[in-house]
């Protein structure tokens, strides 16, 4: 851009000053010899030169947006920067997080912005995180959803998105003006104006939309007179480019993990003719993969499925009880039956679970059975990482992921796939083939992909790229779930993730300590479930279990919209022969909790029993007075 400006104006004298903003203008200043500006300042300042009248900026590029809240400066007409807010280290509200759901749809992000306007009804999906839009685009698809309203649902996601984790409750002042690169967007732009209510003339797209950033800073600069005669050229700049960088330090190789297990559906149990086994049944229903397993009373495992959820956990709960149905279904007596999970409650309801436990219970009490010496527990799964903290088998501490998926079996799936390697085996094998894995941060999925394509320019290897992902998920693991928290000395990692090689190496170089993978550590939370439904369920009292030809009985799936809040969730209603409705698909328990009110909960539900006492009618003791 410079070279193209200086070929137009040729004298440099013809430049008296030149003024810089945005991420990289710190660098770049000094060696062009230019004036610096902070972004925030120089969007107010274009702003306060083009529309003075406008009181809340809302900014968006390629890697950030911005609020910015305007207002008089005393009795001056000067415009003074009342707030602020910038996003995180997170994409979702973003150029690029656009550019990426364009690129997956196969459309230039021109064609997206246009194609949005189609739309009648745009679905809601995830404008959280990169990785669960793209679920929530598969399941839309699945559901043949045209593509502008899949598009049309995203740039909705980004205004939603970008009104509750940047705004936070701020007031948007009227008039609005958007701003930034994205503001080229059609789809976008009419969100904004829809989700933020705004009318014609309260809404500004400004002509120099793209430019605001530069102008801002040359306003700037020229206010305060600075960067006169300081102008240099391009060529210090050129010099730098060629000769001033230093050559990055890789990170450090990985090291093939020691006994790390293999895994089977098929377990190799020893039945014994004409003897039923009494098992124990366990479900795990998760956002990726659906797992069904049997264990005996000696809690060893008699069968084990580990299915993908793909959106519908119904059918991949009938799927798995198929499999094992036909497996062993005649040669076992199921006794009690536990559901864990973010289906838990849905699945409970469906096959008639006798307990239903949440996640961290359930992984916890599988790996307190397998080693009761374990403290701690990595857990990294589809869509999802927990960290566990146990101390004699009880958990002690725990926290989950923030919505992000980083640091997810989802997040290196995506990579993997976009530089065109196999999940399996082959991401392993290079990541620890690889003398210097490239250094990625552990930053949002869709930086990290940006960084990979700059390692990619610059000549980096399959090897280099997939080593330094395995690096990005253990940091982004470590800095965003367990935080500051105690990591003991004998660690787990379960989940489906673990059976990558290069993660778990990984682990072991920035902890600085053995991992363990157990058996099985991708049915863990199935198992766990099984475990607990045989220590809490009473021996005396039947199994409410439906039996596994529940999988070939005929069920009903219709979608209804409820609109008790803002969310407005796409409700699935599923009608079992002889059964009563099922309900999933809800942010919130509203749907989900007739599982958890029916059984193994003795107390009342004390809201009910408040509204009762609140609003019924009142009634005086004998004597008139009122009892106490």
């Amino acid at each position: 851009v410079l070279s193209d400006v200086l070929a137009r104006f040729p004298a440099k004298n013809n430049i008296r000053a030149a003024a810089i903003t945005g991420s990289a203008g710190k660098l770049i200043a000094p060696l062009i010899g230019a004036v610096f500006t902070n972004e925030v300042i120089a969007q107010a300042a274009a702003t306060e030169y083009f529309h003075p009248e406008v009181r809340t900026v809302i900014e968006m590029g390629g890697e950030d947006a911005k609020l910015i809240l305007l207002s008089p400066d005393g009795d001056t007409d000067n415009i003074r920067i009342e707030d602020f807010q910038m996003n995180s280290v997170c994409a979702a509200g973003t150029g690029s997080f656009l550019d990426q759901q364009a690129t997956r749809l196969n459309l230039t992000i021109e064609e997206f912005g246009s194609l949005a306007l189609k739309s009648q009804n745009p679905p809601r999906i995830a404008g959280r995180c990169s990785v669960f839009a793209k679920s929530d685009m598969i399941h839309l698809q699945q559901a043949a959803t045209p593509d502008y309203d899949i598009v049309a649902g995203l740039c909705y996601a980004v205004a939603r998105n970008f009104k509750s984790s940047i705004g936070k409750g701020k007031e948007f002042t009227r008039p609005v003006a958007f701003q930034g690169g994205v503001a080229a967007n059609m789809g976008v732009r009419k969100a904004f104006k829809d989700v933020l209510e705004l009318k014609d003339d309260e809404y500004i797209i400004p002509k120099h939309f793209t430019s605001m950033g530069a102008l801002g800073s040359v306003f700037n600069a020229m206010e305060k007179g600075k960067g006169i005669g300081a102008f240099k050229g391009v060529k210090e700049f050129e010099d730098y480019i060629k000769f001033g960088r230093k050559k990055e330090k890789g990170l450090d190789s990985l090291t093939r993990p020691e006994r790390h297990p293999s895994q089977s559906d098929k377990t190799g149990y020893p039945f014994e003719h004409g003897r039923k086994v009494p098992v124990y049944l366990g479900i795990d229903v998760g956002s990726t993969s659906t797992n069904v397993i049997l264990i005996d009373q000696e809690m060893k495992l008699v069968s084990r499925r580990y299915l993908p959820t793909a959106g519908r956990p119904i059918e991949a709960v009938r799927q798995g009880l198929m499999q094992v149905g036909d497996e062993c279904g005649e040669r076992v007596e199921v006794i009690g039956v536990g559901t864990t999970g973010s289906g838990r409650y849905l699945t409970g309801d469906f096959v008639g679970a006798d307990i239903v436990r949440n996640e961290i219970t359930a992984q916890a009490t599988a790996a307190a059975v397998i080693d009761p010496t374990v403290d701690t527990i990595f857990e990294i799964g589809g869509q999802d990482s927990k960290y566990i903290a146990l101390k004699d088998g009880v958990v002690v501490d725990f926290e989950m992921n923030k919505v992000c998926a980083a640091g997810t079996g989802s997040f290196l799936e995506e990579q993997a796939e976009r530089i065109g390697i196999k999940i399996r085996e082959e991401f392993s094998n290079l990541a620890l083939s690889c003398a210097g894995p490239a250094s990625m941060g552990e930053r949002c999925t869709v930086f990290i992909e940006s960084d990979m394509i700059h390692h990619q320019q610059k000549g980096a290897g399959k090897d280099e790229l997939v080593a330094g992902l395995s690096y990005s998920i253990v940091h982004n693991y470590l800095n965003r779930v367990v935080g500051d928290r105690r990591i003991g000395s004998n660690i787990f990692f379960q989940g489906g993730t673990a059976a990558n090689l290069g993660v778990v190496a990984a682990f072991e170089k920035v902890t600085g300590k053995k991992i363990t993978v157990p058996e099985n550590h991708d049915v863990t939370g199935a198992i766990g479930a099984a475990i607990l439904a045989m220590q809490e369920k009473d021996p005396n009292k039947p199994t409410s279990f439906k039996g596994f030809d529940l999988s070939r009985k005929k069920y009903t799936l219709t979608s209804f919209e409820c609109r008790d809040c803002s969310n407005i969730c796409d409700i699935k209603k599923v009608v079992v022969e002889g059964d009563e409705p099922l309900y999933y698909g809800s942010r919130c328990e509203k749907y989900d909790v007739s599982m958890a009110s029916k059984k193994n909960n003795p107390m009342p539900n004390l809201y009910q029993e408040r509204e009762r006492i609140l609003f019924s009618a009142y009634k005086a003791g004998a004597n008139g007075r009122s009892p106490l």
